[in-house]
């Protein structure tokens, strides 16, 4: 059992850090274990000292600095990565059966040649993907994005329609003959 796991129980022996009244903590083991870490409390209470065990994560997720990529993205690259490692694990699998002499060394230069050619495709296929997504979606981090100011004048465009239509529906319904107000 790890240091940071191990939690404080009367009479096991164990001591766990302890806050003191004057807000100062001793110093925590920092294992990054995945365990909880163990700390002591003591309230003052009128009856007396109030022990308290709390248990705090050893880390705090904190949110990534740059933005996720977009799913087809993502999935174009994990494809790409993939063909590359089985791309490179062939080549390497080539040269040990040359260096070897052995008679499959022949057939894994042809398959690495095509798996080199697939390789490519894939790191093409993530440029291109990236590409018509940005294209269709707009950039999001340039100011003065094309798509960025045809979105706002649809949204607008929509809200005009809408307030339109709310209007006609007032009037509508109040039973006028396009009267706005009642006689």
């Amino acid at each position: 059992m790890g240091t940071a796991e191990r939690r404080a129980a009367p009479g096991d022996g164990a001591v766990a850090p302890e806050v003191t009244s004057g807000g100062a903590k001793a110093p925590e083991c920092g294992l990054l274990t995945g365990a909880r870490v163990a700390v002591k409390e003591r309230k003052p209470s009128a009856r007396g000292d109030e022990e308290r065990v709390r248990h705090r994560p050893l880390w705090i997720e904190e949110p990534s600095r740059r933005r996720r990529l977009p799913d087809p993205v993502r999935t174009a690259a994990v494809r790409a990565v993939l063909i590359i490692a089985v791309t490179l694990i062939q080549a390497m699998v080539a040269v040990l059966c040359t260096l070897a002499g052995s008679w499959l060394a022949f057939p894994m230069v042809l398959s690495s040649v095509a798996s080199t050619i697939a390789a490519t495709w894939g790191a093409l296929d993530v440029w291109v993907t990236r590409q018509v997504w940005n294209q269709r979606n707009g950039v999001v981090s340039a100011p003065s994005s094309t798509a960025r100011l045809l979105r706002r004048e649809r949204r607008r465009a929509r809200r005009e329609t809408r307030a339109a239509e709310r209007t006609r529906e007032r009037i509508r319904r109040r039973g006028g003959a396009g009267r706005l107000s009642h006689p």
